[in-house]
């Protein structure tokens, strides 16, 4: 599993997510269980070097048998052959990358998806800043067996805010103030299913955390960002179950003069031995 995060001010936009990697295969009994998790998962990607474009992942970690780190990597080689530096939008990266994701390579891998398709998801934001834009933009890819809807702006360009996909517990009750299974708990307690939404939009107004400010420098919105993911990770460490949540933390921070920048990255080879 994953907690990934697109943190958007005015100054930049953050991208960063946990390493862990989740291995699910079949008990005797024939019932899904946790093989193994990884901890050196990449999630967090530049989609062209020297432009200001990156894209973070969650859900499946493979199509077949390629990676999405691989596979992000082919899109990049793809992507440089026909890529106008000085004019190119991110709807249209996103659309492309949407294509090549999923046309390409998910909906080969799983055509024969059987059982619950529900448990089969990839999810990707793709975000940066189109030429000439004074704002970053982020849009959303959900992949399902036979189901990718075009990629959605995830919020108005001229707004800030914050997104968490992947393991959103921790955060949700960190910023929104009630756990994701609180409306079933209303419910149980006797309130109308059709009162439940406002009741919950009620709640929320008075328990929000408004943590992410359009103004705030940059560095802040690093630390925000870094904050909440470490806060996820060790909220998964104490909660009984496997640690599917965990591993270094990458981050990554893109804004319009600087452009893409590692801000934290893991390697798994030594640049002693790999000076270039």
């Amino acid at each position: 599993m994953t907690i990934a995060i697109s943190l958007k001010v005015n100054d930049g936009l953050v991208l960063g997510a946990d390493s862990a990697s989740t291995l699910v295969g079949l008990d005797p009994a024939g019932q899904a269980t946790v093989l193994n998790v990884y901890k050196n998962a990449n999630k967090v990607f530049n989609l062209r070097k020297g432009s200001p474009i990156g894209a973070v992942t969650w859900g499946a970690g493979a199509f077949g048998n390629s990676s999405i780190e691989t596979l992000v990597k082919d899109f990049r080689i793809e992507l440089a052959s026909n890529f106008d530096p000085a004019s190119y939008s991110i709807e249209e990266i996103a659309r492309r990358f949407r294509k090549f994701m999923f046309e390409d390579h998910f909906a080969p891998a799983f055509k024969d998806a059987k059982g619950n398709q529900g448990e089969i998801y990839t999810g990707f934001i793709v975000a940066g800043y189109s030429s000439g834009a004074m704002m970053a933009e982020e849009y959303q890819i959900d992949m399902r067996p036979g189901d990718c809807p075009d990629p959605r702006l995830v919020r108005p360009i001229g707004e800030s805010g914050m997104t968490w996909n992947g393991q959103p517990e921790a955060i949700a009750r960190l910023i929104l103030g009630f756990s994701g299974g609180l409306p079933d708990v209303l419910v149980k307690l006797g309130v109308d299913p059709g009162d439940v939404p406002a009741a919950m939009n009620e709640i929320r107004q008075h328990l929000l955390v408004p943590f992410v400010e359009p103004g705030m420098p940059f560095q802040d919105a690093i630390d925000l960002a870094e904050f909440l993911i470490d806060a996820t990770v060790k909220f998964v460490r104490f909660t009984p179950g496997a640690d599917t949540v965990g591993g270094p933390v990458d981050i990554a921070g893109i804004t319009k003069h600087e452009g893409f920048k590692w801000i934290k990255r893991k390697h798994y080879y030594g640049k002693d031995l790999n000076p270039a």
